[in-house]
């Protein structure tokens, strides 16, 4: 079975694998760096990583329209259980379970997490998918460098997705190290260029990470796609 991932711009990010569409962190409609708009997406499952409004994003427009689960921790679940979404699904960080899709479980992230109307949205999280058909793939969404990543790796990962913008995630330098505590077999870039803020050269942090390691990255352009 073949899992395709797609990278849709910033942190915004598309996964179809064993007939389901998954869409993570869906911020459409102010996202200068995305190439569709949130009313073309199909979604079976959302998943939020955090509470910023550029990854809740379009959220409860897409749940309503799409008539997916909302997939996030146990806060942020219960907000757009408020919001009208009678469809969510509350993990927590460390916690696992098998969804349709495959096994999911929520992993730790470094950073912030304040709901748009700025009640609480819980503990950040990252996202460690098993397939159904035993491929793993690690979403580190918004978060700086921790150690645990190499605990993360021990998983045996095909596909890590991490930041590099820097400023408000990991930057290039962090970003390597985390290559190389995860040793992903591939690698892919996010949250960088969407605004001069977080302005990054990905395809000569590209060049280090595969001069420095065994992983190959892959430099995506947002709308493009990646199979494994």
């Amino acid at each position: 079975m073949t899992t395709k991932f797609i990278w849709y711009g910033h942190a915004t990010l598309g996964l179809e694998t064993g007939g389901f569409k998954l869409v993570i962190d869906p911020f459409f409609s102010g996202n200068p760096a995305a190439t569709i708009s949130a009313q073309q997406v199909k979604a079976d499952y959302i998943l939020v990583s955090h509470g910023h409004s550029d990854h809740v994003g379009d959220g409860i427009a897409i749940a309503k329209r799409t008539d997916a689960t909302v997939i996030a921790n146990y806060e942020i679940a219960s907000w757009f259980g408020k919001q009208g979404i009678e469809k969510t699904h509350g993990q927590h960080l460390g916690g696992g379970f098998k969804h349709p899709f495959g096994y999911l479980k929520l992993t730790l992230a470094l950073h912030g997490s304040a709901l748009p109307d700025g009640s609480d949205g819980g503990n950040p999280c990252g996202f460690l998918l098993t397939t159904n058909d035993g491929k793993k793939a690690y979403f580190a969404q918004d978060t700086g460098l921790f150690g645990d990543m190499k605990l993360i790796g021990e998983e045996g990962l095909d596909l890590a997705v991490i930041p590099i913008g820097d400023n408000y995630t990991m930057g290039p330098d962090d970003a390597l190290r985390a290559v190389k505590m995860l040793a992903p077999k591939v690698v892919i870039p996010i949250h960088y260029n969407t605004w001069d803020l977080i302005t990054q050269d990905a395809d000569a942090w590209a060049k280090r990470v595969e001069k420095e390691t065994k992983t190959k990255a892959v430099i995506l352009k947002p709308g493009e796609s990646f199979s494994f």
